[in-house]
Order: C-alpha cells, then structure tokens, then sequence
C-alpha cells in the first residue's frame, strides 16, 4: 500500500510539473489586465505596511506577494499558484545572481562563526574595551570600519556586524542602532566610493556618455549619502536620538540592548577556543577584503587584460564575492588548522552553524526578491517610465527634486536601487542630453533617491543584510530607522530645488549641513528641556 500510494504521489506530482511547465510556455507572451498601472505598485506597499503595522515581516511579505500573484492572474487560483511558484521563488532561486549572493551569505556566516570559535572576536573585544572607553567612542568605531569598508554594501553590513557587536554591545549600544549605523554606512557610502560595485552598476546604466566620470561628478551632488553621514556623526556627537531609536537606547544603556522578546535573530554562543587572539580576527578579515577585491576584478576581466577601474566598472559582484568568500573560508580553514586554535573538524562544523545563523536572511532576502518578481511581472518599471517621460519636459529646473522623490518612492516599493537606476537614468540622460551639468545633478538625485527608498524599504537586501549583521529584529531596525532616513530626506529634497534651481553646489550643500545641524540641536534642546521640567 505504502509503494502504491508513493506512486501515485509521485505521478500526479509529475503530471502537476508537466503542466505548470506547459502553462508557464504559454504565459511568456501573456500581459496581465493590470500591467503597467498604479496596481503594479500595490504589492509592495501592502507587504511593506503590513510589516510596520504587525512588526511580523515574513507574513507580510508573503501576503505582497499573494497579492502580486491575484493580480497577475486576474484572480484565478491556478494562475496565481503557477505564476507565485514558477515566475516567482523557483525564478529567483534559478537566477544566477541571487545564487552567488546566497553563496556570499553562508560562507560570510561560517567566517564569523570560525571567528567567534578562534577565539578572535573576543580577543578583539578585550583589546578594543581597552582603547574605547565610552558608548561614543564605540559608534565612531563603527561608523569609521563601515567607512572603511566600502567595496560592496552586503560585504560591508555583514562584516562591520560581526567585528563590532561584541564592542558594542561591551558598551550598552542597542542592536537597533547598530543595524542604523550599519546600513547607513552601507549603500550611502557605496555610492560615493568610485571603486565599488555600486559605481560598477551606475556607469553601466548611462547610455552614450562616460559613465565613470559622470559617476565621479556626481559624486558632490548625491545630498542623501553626504547628509546620512553627517546625521549618524551629529546623532553620536550630540549624544541625541528621537523617534522609536530613542526607546531602544534608554533600554539598551538599562541593559535590554534587542527591545523585544523575539531572539531567534541572534547566533547562540558556541565553544570558544582560549588561544585565539587579535590576529584570528584581523588576519581573516583582511583575506576576506582582498580575496573579494581580486575576485569582482577578475569577473571584469582583469586578469584579461583591463583596467583596475575598467574591470571594477565591469564586475559582476555576486560572482566576485562568492569567489572571494569560497577562497577566504579555505585559506582561514587552514590558518587556524596551522596555528592549531580549531581542529580541521572544529572548523567544518562552524560553517553548518554559519548557515543557520544565516536562514533569517535567506528566507527575508528570498521573499523580497519574489515580491520584487511579482512587481516586474505587473509592470511596475514602464509604468514609472511613462509617467517620468510625459512629465519630464515640463519639470526642468525641479526635476532634480522630483526625480530624486520618484527615485525614493520607486526603490521603497520594489526594494532595489540598481533597478531604479536602470528605469530613470537613460530617461535622465535623454531630456539633459544638451545641458551636462543639469544631467550630472538629476543623475545624482536619481542615485540619492534610489539610496534613500533602499534606506527606508523592509524589503531591501541592504536593509535585510544590516538587520542580519547587527542580529537585530528586522522590522525594528525599519521602525527605528525611517524617522532618521526620513529627516535627511526632506532636507535633501529641498538642497535639489535649491541646486535646481541656481546650479549652485556651494548654496545647496552648506544649507544641508547647517539645517540638519539646527534640527539636531533643536531635539536635543527640546529634549533637555522636558528632563528639566521632569526633574522639577
């Protein structure tokens, strides 16, 4: 009975293929009702409220992608279970790319464990507590290592994570404003650095024009990136915060660093070897930084003969990280086998516990990518493109700021930068192809836009791969974040009306500076007066 009933199993499973694969043949060439309309942003913005309200992400991003799939089918529920299934989880599990990330993910997630079981994260913390004295001191150090690390955002948020959450956490900093720091060192410093993966994709999206030295000139004018540096350095100065960040930081300076009572975020604490020093840590981040270097140019074709900066500007950062990371395992598996700190079997059981540590992220990072194949498949990208072409001839000298409030509204839905600088950039391109200097400044507000949504967006990798690092609760990292991104946003809309409109980059960016100070010590201000009228 148990072989028969296996085989019918197994025939109607193969018949149910056979037939989703016949049907997904034939919806190559179908155009859903509701494609390229305002519908096609609804998903997005259903799993991404729905998150803020419940605080539960992994519903809330399933729920999206329901919706995504009613949509395309036009409320069938054969068609929606198909184009969920095949179009969606097993596409983006087929994708190449995807894979290499996912690839970067668990071997990132077996170097920390293999660090945290050398002994070198605590021999780190034991040496930094000496030299960091204070909870300011603890996120400097932070924002100074993710400055420093600026090659790609995934590598940078799972590395700062890793390296300084024994320090702050030593120092009373809540895990919320770790993830902050993080992700704000993340994409907003990538996006400036002209070696990276995020300059790589932006010169491959300006078509007909030198793309590396647009990027370079933009650089001046991305306001979101410059003014997100100068909020997380004006919110440790000022000893300040406000919003939900403000809770977080009490509880974490009485000792609650997480503010909820979910831990399965957080990597349990295994055997730590005694002999492990500074070095076990030091010595395997540094093997990280240039096997993944060396690995994003040889994917642009270094090692064939380009340009350090060409083959940067070619790379494929999925490929070139997982390469790097495979590499960096292997030589760091044998260096604490030399050094005899970890057995060889010590060291092969740490990269199973890398990968659990790792399942929270891969789950969140697979049901984005998913709502994100639901939003292409309804059109989301022409949509915005018709709307951006039809107006832009009317917007000129405000279309820095609007472009860069369509790049936010844009990457906030869909949870992808690069993809915003796909869909505005050659539209930018095509209205300013006769005035370069306008072209610079509305390339730069698209970059600062496509940032700014990704900063704020629960379905971003970025956001995902900060929450990861840090071992935060993902929605709080959102909750607690978006008052702050939202702060720079305003003020970064009004620096591109006034560059807009005078072209003039040393009135737009000192009013930044100056009106992101005056906000800053005004909370501050208020809220020393409200400790006083307590105190009375």
């Amino acid at each position: 009975m148990g072989n028969r009933f296996f085989r019918l199993v197994s025939f109607l499973g193969f018949t149910f293929l056979m037939f989703s694969t016949s049907l997904f043949a034939e919806e190559t060439a179908y155009q859903p009702a509701l494609y390229a309309t305002f519908w096609a942003l609804v998903p997005p913005v259903v799993a991404i409220v729905l998150a803020l309200i419940t605080k539960e992400v992994y519903s809330s991003l399933f729920i999206g992608i329901l919706v995504g799939g009613l949509f395309y089918s036009g409320f069938t529920f054969e068609g929606t279970m198909v184009h969920i299934l095949q179009n969606g989880f097993i596409k983006v599990l087929a994708d190449s790319y995807n894979v290499g990330i996912l690839i970067f993910l668990v071997i990132l997630g077996g170097m920390v464990c293999l660090m945290n079981a050398a002994g070198g994260s605590r021999a780190f913390g034991v040496w930094a507590s000496k030299r960091i004295k204070s909870r300011v001191g603890a996120q400097l150090a932070t924002i100074l290592l993710g400055c420093l690390i600026f090659v790609d955002d995934y590598f940078n948020c799972l590395t700062v994570g890793s390296v300084m959450r024994p320090v702050t956490d030593k120092h009373n900093v809540s895990r919320a404003k770790l993830a902050y720091l993080i992700d704000s060192t993340a994409a907003p410093i990538c996006i400036i650095a002209p070696i990276s993966s995020w300059a790589a994709a932006v010169t491959g999206f300006v078509p007909g024009e030198d793309g590396f030295s647009v990027f370079i000139h933009a650089i001046p004018y991305n306001f979101y990136a410059l003014f997100t540096i100068a909020m997380m350095l004006l919110l440790v100065f000022f000893n300040v915060d406000y919003g939900p960040m403000k809770k977080h930081e009490e509880n974490a300076i009485n000792g609650d660093l997480f503010s909820t009572e979910d831990r399965s975020f957080v990597t349990e604490e295994a055997k730590v070897s005694s002999k492990g020093s500074v070095l076990d840590l030091v010595i395997p981040i540094i093997l990280l930084i240039i096997c993944c270097v060396t690995g994003m140019i040889y994917s642009g074709g270094f090692f064939s003969g380009a340009s350090f900066v060409e083959s940067f500007s070619n790379s494929d950062a999925s490929v070139g990280l997982a390469l790097g990371s495979i590499f960096a395992i292997v030589i760091t598996i044998a260096f604490y086998s030399v050094r005899r700190i970890l057995s060889f079997h010590e060291c092969m059981n740490a990269i199973p516990e890398g990968f659990k540590a790792m399942v929270p992220a891969i789950i969140i990072l697979t049901f984005a990518w998913t709502l994100k194949s639901m939003t292409d498949s309804l059109g989301a990208a022409p949509y915005v493109a018709g709307i951006m072409e039809t107006s832009a001839a009317g917007l000129m000298n405000m279309l820095p700021a609007i472009i860069f409030v369509v790049g936010c509204g844009l990457a906030f839905a869909t949870g992808t930068s690069w993809g915003t600088f796909g869909i505005l950039i050659p539209i930018v391109v095509a209205v300013f192809e006769n005035d370069p200097q306008m072209m610079i400044i509305a390339i730069s507000a698209c970059m600062a836009g496509a940032v700014c949504g990704d900063h704020c967006s629960p379905i971003s990798d970025t956001t995902i791969m900060a929450s990861a690092g840090a071992q935060s609760n993902h929605v709080n990292h959102v909750y607690t974040q978006l008052p702050y991104a939202l702060t720079v946003a305003g003020i970064t809309f009004i620096s591109y009306v006034i560059v807009g409109y005078t072209r003039n980059i040393f009135l737009a960016l000192p009013f930044g500076v100056v009106a992101l100070f005056g906000f800053l010590f005004y909370i501050r201000l208020r809220g020393t007066q409200k400790s006083m009228a307590t105190a009375n």
